[in-house]
């Protein structure tokens, strides 16, 4: 891929909504598959009083609305001003209890994980039915629409186009320790095409900095996935 095609896709705008400031991708299509669109508010007609609470609202008792999920609430239900970088905001904005809590759940992916998928780690990479692997680093784009795989060869996943993901463990855990996956089965398919394809990653055997990243990696990967899923539900 060229490197004017690169910039194009990773180009943004800073753009005012109802809500606040978001920094949008320049084009709709290069938007991240993590990302949520901003929901309709419940007219104002619509919510003589709080959605919450049941409270009244009056002169005293103003109404507002959730940024996350739309409906209506008075202050002291939706109060909280929250960072929602799945809707591409800039400054943290108003939301009810309920969404300020699933918010902050996800500060942790966008504040620690994500960091360490764009970082990238090692693997050996397996794909669809071939007995023979790869050693590669595996990352995720800047612009978290692409898992990125490089070693002898290159090789670009679309993240929305991955219907599967699957994490196993091999070997034996460590004595009094937590068992964690060691690798993880992703299946997709390519743009136009109705086959699906099996991408199998598996952590090294070397107990060293390089496979604790990795296991890290996929730790990040099965959040992301979920995450993922959650999007397309909505």
């Amino acid at each position: 891929m060229s490197s004017e095609v690169a910039a194009r896709r990773d180009a943004k705008k800073l753009v005012r909504s109802p809500s606040g400031l978001r920094m949008v991708p320049e084009h709709r299509a290069f938007g991240s598959p993590f990302g949520l669109e901003e929901p309709p508010w419940v007219p104002d007609k619509e919510c003589p009083r709080c959605m919450q609470c049941d409270a009244k609202f009056d002169f005293l008792t103003r109404k507002h609305h959730c940024r996350r999920c739309g409906k209506c609430f008075c202050d002291k239900c939706c109060g909280q001003k929250v960072a929602l970088p799945r809707m591409c905001f800039v400054d943290p904005v108003r939301q009810c209890l309920a969404c300020a809590l699933v918010s902050r759940k996800e500060a942790e992916f966008y504040d620690k994980q994500l960091r360490v998928l764009q970082s990238g780690a090692t693997f050996l990479v397996t794909f669809g039915n071939s007995e023979k692997s790869e050693t590669m680093v595996c990352r995720l784009s800047s612009n978290q629409r692409f898992l990125l795989l490089d070693g002898d060869s290159h090789h670009e996943v679309e993240i929305a186009h991955i219907s599967t993901v699957q994490t196993f463990t091999e070997g034996s855990p460590p004595a009094g320790g937590n068992t964690r996956a060691t690798g993880m089965s992703l299946q997709y398919s390519a743009p136009g095409s109705e086959s699906v394809t099996q991408l199998k990653l598996t952590a090294g055997e070397d107990a060293n900095t390089s496979r604790r990243q990795s296991m890290a990696w996929l730790a990040a990967m099965h959040k992301a996935a979920k995450l993922l899923y959650e999007s397309r539900d909505q």
